[in-house]
């Protein structure tokens, strides 16, 4: 099998992950989550030309949601690219944000509302609610407060 490097790679990512929103498939889509800034910016000139061939636009993510969705490592302290069509879906995703942080200085971020805000990711995300359900019962590693 021939190797393929990781610049490729992600490219690859980028360029699928466009086309699903193009389509209709996605709402929001991530860039696989990238290890610091460089290696984002290595990859910017290839994502701002695949939005420009498939009418998407992008955000540069240097502090994504962290939810219950995803296992924490995965995406703590990591950049990503966020890929979208529609300005609203940008809007809610950080709207999502700002209800974590709100939801963490009322100390109400637990039970119901954890779980909530992560079903909300995943329906950004296009997921359908039984992925999302799966993903969340087989996440183990959560952040802890």
């Amino acid at each position: 099998m021939q190797n393929l490097d990781s610049y490729s790679y992600h490219c690859g990512v980028i360029d699928y992950l466009n086309e699903m929103l193009w389509t209709g498939v996605k709402r929001l889509a991530l860039s696989r989550p990238l290890d610091g800034p460089e290696q984002r910016d290595a990859l910017l000139p290839f994502a701002q030309d695949a939005c420009r061939r498939y009418g998407t636009k992008l955000y540069i993510e240097d502090m994504p949601l962290l939810t219950d969705l995803f296992p924490l490592s995965m995406n703590k302290g990591k950049h990503n690219i966020l890929f979208y069509l529609e300005d609203h879906i940008l809007e809610q995703y950080l709207r999502l944000k700002e209800r974590k942080e709100s939801l963490l200085s009322e100390r109400a971020y637990f039970g119901g509302n954890r779980t909530q805000l992560a079903v909300e990711y995943g329906r950004l995300l296009s997921y359908p609610a039984e992925i999302v359900k799966k993903m969340l019962a087989e996440n183990t590693e959560r952040e802890q407060f």
